[in-house]
């Protein structure tokens, strides 16, 4: 008797129990919602500088903490960015 792979029930498995491809959206919605924090943490922290320009109460340490953590995790995304650009040229480089 001759054993087939488990992977050609999964597809059909996921629709008897209503269940399609949940882990794409999640990560999906897992970039999106950092890319969206960093631009918040970006405008954030220049507000905080515009704030602290023209005089307002603002103090400096609460304007240079903003500004690092903007950075820190703008080089977060850009470091991520690069490690999936790496992974998606060495994918093309081993397919035939």
């Amino acid at each position: 008797m001759k054993v087939g792979s488990i992977s050609n029930f999964i597809p059909e498995i996921n629709k008897s129990i209503g269940v399609e491809k949940p882990r794409d959206k999640q990560f999906d919605n897992l970039l999106t919602n950092f890319i969206g924090d960093v631009n918040q943490s970006q405008l954030g922290a220049n507000k905080l500088v515009e704030d602290f320009a023209s005089g307002g109460n603002v103090q400096i340490q609460d304007v240079m903490i903003a500004g690092e953590k903007a950075k820190t995790s703008l080089q977060l995304l850009v470091e991520i960015r690069n490690k999936t650009l790496d992974m998606y040229k060495e994918l093309t480089r081993t397919l035939p």
